[in-house]
């Protein structure tokens, strides 16, 4: 059972490495609304110049917690998983970060050092900005300045939302299936009948270390989430059929 659970992660981690991202920002199929690359065309044309372009394959290490954050990072395809804990041994998984998110905003914006570390599931297309390159353009740019302010809201929101599900949730059924439902609304697709579906990213082990339980629980779990029909896994993918289902455990 564990080899079956490590290799669904890993076969998911093959088949959603990064989709090819167009030359400029403005034309790219990753936007999502709300997020730091949704600005508007003009904004983004001014972001462009003060970034560079950069390719990460799999289980490469893009900054570690405590580092002197000197970099942020845009990430324009692909995904990767944010940690807390300096030893090896005691480490959280925060959240799991794709297309569209800012890292390391509030560690630049402090003149700090990064509070987690972030290491890539898949292949990662991203926009490195240097902290004085960045700190320039919010100077000209009032549009991306409220931006960044609404990002480091949703980095609160996440952050809250994990705090919440560790505390408040009182079973391991509502503790996944809360876990199920933030993937869904960070990293996923909205179905037009009204479900979600994202790639499942991450190990059965991974995901017991975010719910507070065991590989064993969350196994058994998300096998009893399918016999009621509420969730579907298929080709490395995994669709919330019934969220509204999910949300009434918490």
């Amino acid at each position: 059972m564990a080899h079956t659970a490590s290799s669904t992660g890993e076969q998911a981690k093959q088949k959603h490495t990064a989709r090819q991202v167009p030359v400029g920002c403005a034309v790219c199929g990753n936007r999502r609304p709300g997020w730091f690359c949704s600005l508007g065309s003009a904004v983004l044309a001014d972001l462009e110049l003060v970034t560079t372009t950069a390719t990460l394959p799999a289980q490469s290490t893009l900054f570690t917690q405590g580092e002197d954050a000197t970099c942020l990072y845009l990430i324009c395809g692909g995904y990767l998983k944010l940690t807390s804990g300096e030893q090896p041994e005691r480490q959280m998984i925060v959240r799991v970060a794709g297309p569209g998110s800012m890292l390391g905003l509030y560690a630049v914006l402090s003149h700090g050092v990064y509070e987690v570390s972030a290491e890539t599931l898949t292949a990662v297309q991203l926009r490195p900005v240097e902290r004085e390159h960045f700190l320039s353009f919010l100077r000209g740019h009032k549009e991306a300045q409220m931006r960044a302010v609404q990002c480091i809201c949703q980095e609160y929101r996440f952050a809250l939302q994990d705090a919440c599900r560790i505390a408040l949730a009182e079973t391991v059924a509502a503790r996944l299936g809360r876990l199920l439902l933030e993937l869904a609304h960070q990293i996923g697709e909205h179905l037009n009948e009204g479900g979600y579906r994202f790639p499942l990213l991450l190990t059965h082990e991974e995901m017991a270390s975010m719910a507070s339980t065991t590989r064993e629980t969350v196994t058994r779990t998300l096998g009893q989430f399918r016999k009621d029909g509420w969730i579907s896994i298929e080709d490395s993918l995994i669709t919330l059929h019934e969220p509204e289902r999910l949300q009434a455990l918490v």
